[in-house]
Parts: structure tokens; C-alpha cells; sequence
């Protein structure tokens, strides 16, 4: 596996199970990985801070399931992609953690190499999230720039409405609304109409 794939990035292995959480360990160590295990309540009580990486976790913990602790995860607000490890008889489990949003689940006894792949995946998932989260951001920033009738103009445009509809709709000259939708341009950093559109989209996904 490339080096940037692993650079940072660290596998939280949760297991009440210590023998179970060594022997992760050292899986994931052969190849590079930064590992850290904890017991379930550990790991609650001190989530880990936020950086690229994923968590291993026992669907079976004594204290709760896969499912609530994907609850938990949702609440402390952690976004790390989950693995979960399963016993032939918590696949129906393992398949409703996958609907909540567990990325990948391996049945005892799983081979290395398997539970290889699924870590780096998760971990190149849990890198794309953070590549859009961040395009999002700048986006949004950028946005934020924009007066208000920058930004009644650049919703109306990206709706589809050409300049003298707008022009129509907010009451203003169509030579006014091409001054604000040339500045709406300039500050998101949008060098053409599809590219405003994509933007628009993506502020307003991030608002709902």
C-alpha cells in the first residue's frame, strides 16, 4: 500500500477483549499503521481526536452492541467509518450496522489479508469524506463574502433564470444584475456558470 495512504492515519481498535485487541495490534503495526486499542468504555469517555482513520470494532461488547456504539459515535459527533467484527450468527446485525453506517463487517474467523483490505478502505473513505467536508468549507467561506443581493443573484442565476428574469424579479437593472453576478463569480473563485451551479449545490446541501 502507498505510504500516503497511512501517513496519519490511525486504526482505533475497540474490543473488550484483550487478547483480540493485541492481535489486531500487531496486524495492523506490520504494515505501518498507527494502532490504538480500548475497551469500549474507554473509548467513549475519551474519543479520539480528529484525524484520518477508522475504528475495529466487536459487534458483540459486553456492555452494548455494534449498533448502540454507532449511536454513541453519532452523538459525540465522531464521523470515523467503522469495521465491524461479527460471529457467524450476527450477520442480520451486522447488515442493519452497515444500513446505520458501518462501511464494512468480516465474520469470524476473518483471514489477515481481508481485514487489511477493509481498514485501508475505510480509511481512504473516511479521506474523501474529509477532501469534500474541506471543499465544502471553502465554498462556504466564500460564500459567506458575498452581500446579500451578490447572493440573490447568484441563487436566481444558478436557478436558471437569465439576467433579465432576474432583473425582473428583484426590481434592479439588468446591467446591475450583471455587476452583482460578476462579483458572485469572482469571490466564490467560480470561472464559469457550471462551475457557480456545483457551488450553489453544494452550499445548499451543506445548509439542510
Amino acid at each position: 500500500m502507498p505510504s500516503e495512504a497511512k501517513q496519519n492515519a490511525i486504526v482505533h481498535v475497540v474490543d473488550d477483549d484483550a487478547s483480540m485487541r493485541g492481535a489486531l495490534e500487531s496486524l495492523f503495526d506490520s504494515i505501518g499503521f498507527e494502532t490504538r486499542s480500548y475497551a469500549a468504555s474507554e473509548f467513549l469517555v475519551a474519543p479520539p481526536a480528529d484525524q484520518p482513520g477508522c475504528i475495529v470494532i466487536d459487534i458483540r461488547l459486553p456492555d452494548m452492541n455494534g449498533l448502540d456504539f454507532q449511536t454513541e459515535l453519532t452523538r459525540m459527533g465522531v464521523r470515523l467509518p467503522v469495521v465491524m467484527v461479527t460471529g457467524y450468527g450476527d450477520i442480520p446485525m451486522s447488515v442493519r450496522a452497515m444500513k446505520h453506517g458501518a462501511v464494512d463487517f468480516l465474520t469470524k474467523p476473518f483471514n489477515d489479508q481481508d481485514m487489511l483490505d477493509a481498514v485501508i478502505g475505510a480509511i481512504d473513505s473516511d479521506r474523501r469524506r474529509r477532501t469534500v467536508d474541506s471543499d465544502v468549507c471553502r465554498i462556504r467561506q466564500r460564500f459567506d463574502t458575498l452581500s446579500p443581493r451578490e447572493r440573490q443573484v447568484m441563487w436566481l442565476v444558478t436557478a436558471g433564470k437569465m439576467n433579465k428574469q432576474v432583473s425582473g424579479d428583484l426590481g434592479i437593472s439588468e446591467i446591475t444584475v450583471k455587476i452583482h453576478r460578476g462579483a458572485a463569480m469572482r469571490k466564490m473563485g467560480a470561472r464559469t456558470l457550471a462551475d457557480l451551479v456545483r457551488m450553489a449545490e453544494k452550499v445548499k446541501t451543506n445548509d439542510i
